[in-house]
């Protein structure tokens, strides 16, 4: 695939000591769907904005479609872009909404007519044509949105947290659909967003943003099963961080002293022998161990807590210095066959080295 999108060294300095976006770079290919994560403030709307031209950088430079854009005014870049708050006209239908760049742009009524009708087929909303955003739902007025901003076929389109302001469920229903949406129209997508469930179910690649830069880049499930620093796990899914020290490493398999017990790791890098460690796992790789099963790691403990979510138990086990392990291997179809343990009960704790990832020094949850 070409590149569509070449940030190189991009910077955005509001102050000396204020700083959005520090010194960036990243290509982006046509037709992929990549989505800027991280919290409030790590930069990641300020670099958006910057790619659609509504800021402008302090240094770096921006291609788009091989094009040095970075001077360009918005509406001189191949690029539309939805906002949090949709921006949808409340005296205009909804045709007249997702025409309206289509008639700025200077095109004839009956080319405008055709292009609207095929953007609200294809986010499913033709009958909805001569209503008004008003008398929409969240979920439609977020779609009509979408299809605005593709009647005008963009190179890319830019989300700016385009789900955020739905309840819970619709937002579920929307990433699916979006997703299938960036399917059929085979364009980029480029979304920022704050909510890490929304990043892994839509995007091809997923670029975790840390005080300005980049943490970490790769597709969900690289990013998901191999962090690259503390940052992206506890940021990424649920965690476990257990503090460690290190008693030999050989090669790429590495065994640490923890909770009053051993585990065995499979690291990228060596380690050296006495060194302090922290230890991560992600509760779903953790499972019981009937009595009498053997396993290469074990951890041993006590039931500190039970806590119900829905899908299933999660279980917080303390060791024996007191650090506490969160597994969810209990799931529903499982509670007919096996009692929940009560607080204060024994238990064994299992996890493959494969699923343990071990960062240098101490980690602060």
């Amino acid at each position: 695939m070409a590149a569509i999108i070449e940030l190189e060294n991009i910077s955005k300095h509001y102050s000396p000591t204020i700083i959005g976006v520090d010194n960036v770079s990243l290509t982006v290919e046509d037709g992929e769907f990549v989505t800027l994560l991280g919290p409030s403030g790590c930069g990641k709307s300020t670099l958006l904005r910057m790619i659609g031209g509504f800021e402008t950088p302090t240094a770096g430079s921006i291609r788009l479609a091989d094009k040095d854009v970075t001077w360009d005014p918005p509406y001189k870049r191949e690029v539309n872009m939805v906002f949090q708050d949709y921006a949808l006209f409340p005296h205009m239908t909804v045709g007249e909404n997702v025409g309206y760049g289509l008639k700025v742009k200077g095109l004839g009524r009956l080319e405008i007519e055709t292009k609207v009708h095929d953007a609200l087929k294809l986010v499913g909303l033709f009958d909805k044509v001569k209503l008004r955003p008003q008398q929409l739902s969240g979920g439609q007025r977020q779609r009509i949105a979408l299809a605005r901003a593709i009647v005008r076929e963009p190179k890319v389109l830019l989300l700016d947290e385009p789900l955020s302001a739905l309840d819970a469920k619709l937002r579920e229903q929307m990433q699916i659909e979006m997703k299938h949406l960036h399917e059929k129209v085979g364009i980029t997508f480029v979304m920022v967003t704050h909510d890490q469930t929304e990043a892994l179910v839509m995007s091809d690649r997923v670029v975790v943003m840390e005080k300005g830069r980049i943490a970490q880049q790769g597709r969900p499930q690289e990013l998901y099963d191999h962090p690259a620093s503390p940052y992206v796990a506890n940021f990424i899914g649920t965690t476990n961080f257990l503090p460690g020290r290190v008693i030999r490493c050989a090669g790429e398999r590495a065994e640490i002293e923890i909770g009053g017990g051993r585990l065995s790791a499979i690291v990228d890098a060596p380690l050296v022998a006495g060194s302090t460690v922290t230890a991560g796992c992600r509760p779903e790789k953790v499972r019981l161990l009937a009595e009498g099963e053997t396993a290469e790691n074990v951890l041993e403990g006590r039931v500190a807590e039970v806590i119900y979510y829905g899908l299933g138990l999660r279980l917080a086990v303390e060791l024996a210095d007191g650090s506490r392990v969160y597994t969810d291997s209990l799931l529903p179809d499982r509670l007919a066959l096996s009692a929940v343990p009560p607080l204060g009960q024994s238990l064994r704790l299992a996890v493959e080295p494969h699923n343990v990832f071990v960062f240098e020094g101490e980690v602060t949850p």
